[in-house]
């Protein structure tokens, strides 16, 4: 049952509140459709929308996404356009106006689509503790989660190159639909040869996958549906069953979405 909502005025006073056992709350696109399931215990939450966390900050290749900064924010700034096709595939437009960017590293998976771009950009986060603020890797952070009570106030990476970036999320229609397989890739090709490759896998597994198999696989070698094919066998998935797609379907079709993102056919 919900009992409180604080509304900090800062990262620290939020941070504080959250050591009283409270949940961060970012747009509550996830958390608050999920209250019913949380009614056999009292809830209290923490308000991150006056806490100072929005805000995006684009110097040079630097890019710095405030932790309370909507997805709707980020679909509008020219600067990340890289990051649009991506965004663009979450939800819908109001869901979009409300749902936050560290809101979206922590949903489960089939969703967390942002989370999936972000962590194949190789990007980091600002998080405020109990021995003060540091500075963490996503894909720690998503391999490990974050001991309770902290909070993460700034999602950091470097941009992408010029159509390094590639995206590509199958889904079973265009707005309001989880992920089937979800593929995130910052990958550079050197006299026709991958030179570069970070991938990144989502819907595959109860979290985001760092494809490193397929990585190895890919480096080095000309990017062509044969190494890609191969690619997509050298990790090991573990696919689950949900509303939008069995296990069996999203194993099966992997290859061929690993081969429409890389490829575009």
């Amino acid at each position: 049952m919900l009992i409180s909502v604080q509304m900090p005025e800062s990262a620290e006073a939020a941070h504080a509140g959250l050591q009283t056992g409270a949940t961060a709350l970012g747009g509550g696109t996830h958390l608050m459709t999920r209250l019913n399931d949380l009614a056999g215990g009292d809830l209290r939450l923490v308000s991150l929308r006056r806490a100072g966390l929005c805000g995006i900050d684009v110097n040079g290749a630097a890019v710095a996404l405030g932790a309370a900064t909507t997805l709707a924010d980020i679909e509008d700034d020219a600067r990340l356009d890289y990051l649009s096709r991506c965004v663009r595939s979450i939800a819908s437009p109001p869901v979009r106006s409300l749902a936050t960017v560290a809101g979206n590293l922590f949903v489960p998976q089939p969703y967390g689509d942002l989370a999936a771009a972000l962590l194949a950009l190789d990007a980091e986060l600002d998080v405020l503790g109990t021995d003060g603020a540091r500075r963490e890797p996503l894909e720690r952070v998503v391999t490990d989660g974050l001991p309770a009570g902290e909070l993460v106030t700034c999602v950091r990476f470097t941009a992408p190159a010029k159509d390094t970036f590639r995206f590509y999320k199958a889904s079973r229609r265009r707005l309001n639909s989880g992920s089937i397989v979800t593929v995130a890739a910052r990958i550079t090709i050197e006299d026709g040869l991958v030179g570069d490759i970070r991938l990144v896998l989502g819907g595959l597994a109860r979290r985001l996958v760092r494809a490193a198999g397929a990585e190895r696989v890919l480096l080095g070698a000309p990017l062509n549906a044969e190494v890609v094919a191969r690619a997509a066998e050298a990790d090991v998935i573990e696919p689950f069953d949900d509303a939008y797609a069995s296990a069996w379907y999203r194993a099966r079709v992997y290859p061929v979405h690993l081969r429409r993102a890389l490829l575009g056919a």
